[in-house]
C-alpha cells in the first residue's frame, strides 16, 4: 500500500524505519494491552477466595483467556473499533469484546467480572505503562547500539592525536578516542537512568480508594489483589497514592530521561558534522548517491543531519509529554488521554535518528594525515606545558612571557625549541619540553579510554 498520501513523515517516508514501534504504540498495541489487562484482572479476581462468585478457572478455561490475548491481532482490534463505533467509548468496546469472546463457552457465567470494579482509568493506566515498558525496551537496544559503536571508535582511535577547539580555537590536544569516549560515557550514564526508573500503575478505582471494590467485598484485601495483578503479572510497579488517574510523574520521568538522552547525541552529531567539515573524518560513497544536484564532488554529513532534525522534533513531544501529563484537573480531565497517544510520535522520531547516526557511524574514515597536519600547523598550543614548568621552576611572570611570546604571532617547531633553550629548567623538564611536540601533548587521553 503507498504511503505518499501521509500525513506525518512517520507514517509516510520514515515508516519503514519505525515499524517495530507499531506493536507497542499503535491502536493495536494499546487495544492488545487494554485486552491483556482486563484479562489478567479476571485471572486474578477468580484465583481469590474472597470472592466466591467469581469461580476458580480450570487450566482450559486461563489457556482460554490467554488465547484471547495472544491471538489478538490487527483484524481481531478492528473488531474492537467496530463495537466503540456503537458505545463511543474505547475501554468499555474492549469489555464488550471479550465477554463476545467468551459468549457460548463455561466462562460466560463469570462474564459480569471482566472490568469489575474498575474505572477506565484503571486499564488504560497500566496499557499505557506497559507501552512505555516494552517500547522503551526495544529503543534501548538501539541506544545500546549507538553507545558500542561508539566504544568501538574510542578503542580503535584512543592513539589517534587531535587538536582540541576551545570557543572554536586551537587548544590542548586530545585524541579522537578520548572525545568519542566521553560521548559514550554520557549516553551510557543517561541509559542506566531510563532503566532505574520505576513504571507505575493503579487498579484502585474511580477515585483511588477501592471504594466499589470495598462495597462488594468489604473483606478482601484488596491493595494485595491490585499489586499482584499489576506487579507480579505484569511486571510493573504498584502505586497506591494516586486519584483516579495514575499521576504519570514516572512518565515524565522517562521522557525527560529520554530527552537528555537525545540532547547528547545531538551534541554528538554536531561535533561529528565538524569533524567532517574540518576533514578528519572523510565519509564512504555509496555507489548511486548524489550529494549535491549541482556539485558532483560533495558527500554531505546528511545522515548527522537527518538525526539532529529528528531528535529535536522527538524531544520537543517529550518535553511537552513530561511537562504536560503530571497535571491533571482534580481528580482528572481528558487532556492526558489525548497527549499520551502520541506517546509513538516520540519515540518514532527518536528511533530514525539513532538509525541515522548509526548509518552515519558507517561511513566514517578517520583522516590521519589531516589530524598530523593541523597539530603541525599548531606548534602554539605547547605554550601551556610550557609555562607550567616555568612556574614548577619558579620562573617569574610564565604566563605573560608565553602571551608575548605566542599570541597573534606566527609559531612554529624552531620558535619553540629555541624559546625553551632559554629557560633556566632542569635538565630532565627542559628536556621533557624539547622532545614535545602538539601531537603527545595529549595527557592520559588513552587511559581515559580504558576506563569505559
Amino acid at each position: 500500500m503507498s504511503t505518499i498520501d501521509a500525513l506525518t513523515p512517520l507514517d509516510g517516508r520514515y515508516e519503514s524505519k519505525i515499524t517495530e514501534l507499531k506493536e507497542f504504540f499503535s491502536e493495536y498495541g494499546l487495544i492488545k494491552y487494554r485486552v491483556q489487562v482486563e484479562v489478567e484482572w479476571l485471572k486474578a479476581l477468580c484465583a481469590e477466595s474472597g470472592i466466591p462468585e467469581a469461580r476458580a478457572l480450570s487450566n482450559d478455561e486461563i489457556a482460554t483467556l490467554d488465547a484471547i490475548v495472544t491471538n489478538l491481532d490487527t483484524e481481531e482490534a478492528q473488531k474492537v473499533k467496530d463495537i466503540e463505533r456503537t458505545t463511543n467509548h474505547d475501554v468499555k468496546a474492549v469489555e464488550y469484546y471479550i465477554k463476545n469472546k467468551i459468549e457460548g463457552t463455561s466462562l460466560e457465567e463469570i462474564s459480569e467480572f471482566i472490568h469489575f470494579a474498575c474505572t477506565s482509568e484503571d486499564i488504560n493506566n497500566i496499557s499505557h505503562a506497559l507501552m512505555v515498558k516494552n517500547g522503551t525496551n526495544f529503543i534501548k537496544k538501539v541506544q545500546g547500539d549507538v553507545i558500542d559503536q561508539l566504544k568501538g571508535f574510542a578503542e580503535e582511535f584512543k592513539s589517534d592525536s587531535m587538536l582540541a577547539r576551545t570557543h572554536g580555537q586551537t587548544a590542548s590536544p586530545t585524541t579522537i578516542g578520548k572525545e568519542l569516549a566521553v560521548f559514550a560515557n554520557r549516553l551510557e550514564r543517561q541509559s542506566a537512568t531510563i532503566e532505574s526508573i520505576e513504571l507505575l500503575g493503579k487498579m484502585n478505582g474511580a477515585v483511588g480508594n477501592y471504594n466499589a471494590h470495598l462495597s462488594a467485598y468489604p473483606d478482601v484485601n484488596w491493595p494485595e489483589l491490585s499489586r499482584s495483578v499489576i506487579e507480579d503479572r505484569l511486571g510493573l510497579t504498584q502505586n497506591n497514592f494516586t486519584i483516579q488517574i495514575e499521576p504519570h510523574d514516572y512518565m515524565a520521568e522517562v521522557f525527560d530521561a529520554m530527552a537528555r538522552w537525545n540532547t547528547i547525541l545531538i551534541d554528538l552529531d554536531r561535533d561529528i558534522w565538524t569533524y567532517i567539515s574540518m576533514g578528519y573524518f572523510s565519509q564512504r560513497t555509496i555507489k548511486g548517491e548524489v550529494g549535491s544536484s549541482t556539485m558532483p564532488h560533495k558527500v554531505n554529513p546528511i545522515d548527522f543531519e537527518n538525526s539532529e532534525g529528528n531528535l529535536g522534533l522527538g524531544n520537543a513531544i517529550f518535553q511537552h509529554l513530561s511537562a504536560k501529563l503530571p497535571i491533571s484537573r482534580l481528580q482528572r480531565d481528558l487532556t492526558d488521554s489525548t497527549v499520551l497517544r502520541n506517546m509513538g510520535v516520540a519515540y518514532g522520531y527518536s528511533l530514525i535518528a539513532y538509525r541515522s547516526s548509526l548509518k552515519g557511524f558507517s561511513k566514517l574514515l578517520l583522516n590521519k594525515s589531516r589530524l598530523a597536519e593541523d597539530l603541525d600547523n599548531s606548534w602554539e598550543v605547547l605554550a601551556e606545558p610550557i609555562q607550567t614548568v616555568m612556574r614548577k621552576a619558579g620562573i617569574e611572570k610564565p604566563y605573560e612571557k608565553l602571551k608575548d611570546l605566542t599570541r597573534g604571532q606566527e609559531i612554529n617547531k624552531e620558535t619553540i625549541r629555541n624559546f625553551i633553550e632559554t629557560l633556566a629548567l632542569e635538565e630532565d623538564d627542559k628536556q621533557r619540553l624539547l622532545e614535545m611536540t602538539p601531537a603527545s601533548y595529549v595527557g592520559n587521553a588513552e587511559d581515559v579510554v580504558s576506563k569505559l
